[in-house]
């Protein structure tokens, strides 16, 4: 039942996230060419100080998805409730709070982005774009959390790739109909509450769990001792931004923001392949099933290790070209940034490796037992941010992630394999040295090997199919060399599950 569910969950989002990542280019694609970089720079700085509201969520979300997978291994439905109970009276609680920031960011916000729009606008913009959020923390989060550890990821697939094509179909009619910013983002948050609305329905309907009957005095355990991790993904995710609103401009901004909607759409797809998984190794870890866990999350960490390889190093070789092409006949900023782009992408290859280890590590529920390195690359990545944006700028602030990221990796890799696998660090060192070898030689290869510079987006995946092939052969290469015997067995058992399914 485990792999069956995980099979659905990995399809579903991939099926997302192939839906997101077309949602998040022709959004912001539409954005620039129709009102500037400016806009889209506001917008983005706009949508990153509002996800700051997440701190008061205290790294509380993952905390009850560990919870309830013991309850949930038992059919405990009264504990269950309880824990359901508990969690949407503190995530209701934050989304109280969360209009109370907003009134703030109303103020202040006009003032600490440095562009000549107008007051009225400007809070316009914020409160539009913060419906959405209060709609998910009120009436979604809970829920969504749940279906996430009953291993039903696909239900929130499927919601949110509905909810996308809506908005791009909304989007592109507005725009061409000549619909001012502030409508279009309307229009969008609006049907992004339609998110949170269908999974509280769903999971109402389809279980029998009383939440009003619950105990409201359930306590859920590790309530803050999953803090000092939240706070150090709210900063990865959102600090650099946040730094260049402060510190640049929003053309600056806007550059940023491009590059990593290529970065985002590709962690969309790294994340499709972890999305559902760490709830069936929350699981085993609840059933106790040592053994079982070993076995599949180092076949899980085998072939995971070999798809991230073989996406970063043909992003980090493509990511410049794309944007070239993306933003051809744009003045108003320079987008041309190699340098940038190419260590925007080596600090989210760094986050990839450590994703099955962070994933196994909170599924654990070892929050108390590492949050101190949550808290060292929490003020890593903003010390050195600070310090080198004055002179450095979009650099600057990336240096500080893969500072700050490359620390938190080592420790994930080493706390997983001690304390919950139980074995070697160096069979992760191994597979995670090959991965580096497969990015090194790759790129020697096209530093010798010099593509056609590409004029338009046929062009260009004509190279990214070149590279792509290369990236494939090279890294499959190493890692059959290594571990053939492993991946023929993964082969195996991949082909016996598809003949049982027909």
């Amino acid at each position: 039942m485990r792999s069956k569910k995980a099979i659905y969950n990995i399809i579903t989002n991939l099926a997302l996230q192939a839906v997101a990542i077309i949602y998040g280019f022709i959004i912001p694609k539409i954005i620039i060419d129709y009102f500037g970089s400016d806009v889209n720079g506001l917008v983005s700085s706009i949508t990153q100080f509002l996800a700051y509201i997440a701190l008061l969520e205290s790294g509380f979300g993952p905390v009850v998805k560990a919870t309830l997978y013991k309850p949930l291994a038992k059919k405990d439905n009264s504990t269950i409730a309880n824990i359901l109970k508990a969690s949407e009276k503190f995530f209701r609680r934050i989304a109280l709070i969360f209009v109370l920031y907003i009134i703030v960011l109303c103020f202040v916000f006009p003032f600490i982005a440095k562009a000549d729009f107008d007051i009225v606008f400007t809070v316009s913009l914020v409160l539009i774009i913060g419906i959405s959020t209060f709609a998910e923390y009120y009436f979604g989060m809970t829920y969504r959390l749940f279906l996430q550890a009953e291993q039903k990821t696909y239900i929130i697939s499927i919601i949110q790739i509905v909810t996308y094509i809506l908005s791009v179909i909304a989007v592109v009619i507005m725009a061409v109909a000549g619909c001012g910013i502030l409508v279009i983002k309307l229009v969008t948050a609006l049907i992004f509450i339609m998110r949170p609305l269908a999974q509280n329905y769903y999971v109402k309907h389809k279980y029998k769990i009383n939440i009003k009957e619950a105990s409201g005095n359930y306590k859920i355990k590790q309530k803050w001792d999953g803090l000092a991790q939240h706070i150090a993904a709210v900063i990865h995710n959102n600090t650099d931004v946040t730094i260049l609103t402060i510190f640049t401009t929003l053309a600056e901004v806007s550059v940023y923001s491009v590059y990593y909607l290529v970065i985002a759409g590709i962690k969309k797809i790294v994340q499709s392949f972890n999305n559902g998984l760490d709830a069936s190794f929350g699981d085993m870890i609840a059933k106790k099933e040592d053994d079982n866990l070993r076995k599949k999350f180092s076949s899980y960490e085998l072939l995971y290790t070999i798809i991230t390889t073989i996406i970063f190093v043909t992003t980090i070789l493509l990511i410049t070209p794309f944007i070239s092409i993306y933003t051809k006949g744009v003045n108003d900023a320079d987008y041309y940034r190699p340098v940038f782009g190419c260590l925007l992408v080596i600090s989210e290859y760094i986050w990839a490796i450590r994703l099955p280890y962070s994933s196994i590590t909170l599924a654990a529920g070892h929050f108390r037992e590492t949050r101190k390195g949550a808290w060292v690359e929490a003020l890593t990545n903003i010390i050195i941010s600070l310090i080198l944006v004055p002179k450095f700028g979009i650099v600057g602030v990336t240096v500080g992630t893969i500072v700050a990221m490359l620390i938190r990796t080592i420790e994930f890799t080493y706390h997983a394999n001690k304390y919950i696998l139980k074995r070697s660090i160096l069979e992760s060192v191994a597979k995670i040295t090959l991965s580096v070898m497969s990015v090194v030689i790759v790129s020697v290869i096209f530093c010798f090997v010099k593509l056609p510079t590409p004029d338009g987006y046929l062009s260009w995946m004509v190279n990214a199919m070149v590279v792509l092939a290369v990236a494939c052969i090279v890294t499959f290469a190493l890692y059959y060399a290594a571990y053939g015997k492993d991946l023929k067995k993964i082969l195996k058992r991949g082909v016996k599950l598809i003949k049982r399914k027909k």
